[in-house]
């Protein structure tokens, strides 16, 4: 079978998302991909999110912190960025999400937006809450674990 012309061809975008989340949490691809499909089609309706395709092209998460990329429909970049800003649990689990950018292709994509973030993770012990906790710090901020959750703090609550 031929290929379309390059006229006939659909033309995507690619938008480049950062997920971050309490460090307990455990996200994959899937999940990821499903929150998506989920936001999109409560959002824009069937027939809208048909027209969006979202699709996560790359994933990559760990240490409460990831990235990916999303394949949009040229035209419909707005309304997938809606349905993305419309997620805020995977599995249970809180999650933000940020969309850095949007680029014509993936390479473009991962050259600009993507990358190492500079967060250096690290745990350490901290008094919160009158009491001993352990704490994971990323980037100046504190993630103290208070009775199986999380409680987001900075340095200043500590002095």
């Amino acid at each position: 079978m031929k290929h379309l012309p390059k006229h006939l061809r659909p033309r995507w975008r690619y938008l480049a998302v950062g997920l971050e989340t309490w460090p307990d949490a455990e996200i994959d691809r899937r999940d990821f991909q499903r929150s998506i499909w989920f936001a999109a089609q409560n959002l824009l309706g069937d027939a809208g999110s048909a027209d969006a395709d979202l699709e996560v092209l790359q994933f990559d998460f760990g240490d409460a912190t990831g990235e990916a990329i999303v394949r949009v429909r040229h035209g419909h970049v707005e309304e997938a960025r809606a349905a993305l800003a419309c997620v805020d649990e995977i599995r249970n689990d809180p999650v933000g999400l940020r969309v850095r950018g949007k680029s014509g292709t993936v390479r473009a994509c991962e050259e600009k937006y993507l990358g190492a973030d500079g967060q250096i993770r690290d745990e350490r012990k901290v008094v919160f809450g009158d009491a001993q906790r352990s704490a994971v710090e990323r980037d100046g901020l504190l993630d103290v674990r208070t009775d199986g959750a999380f409680a987001g703090t900075t340095e200043l609550d500590f002095e």
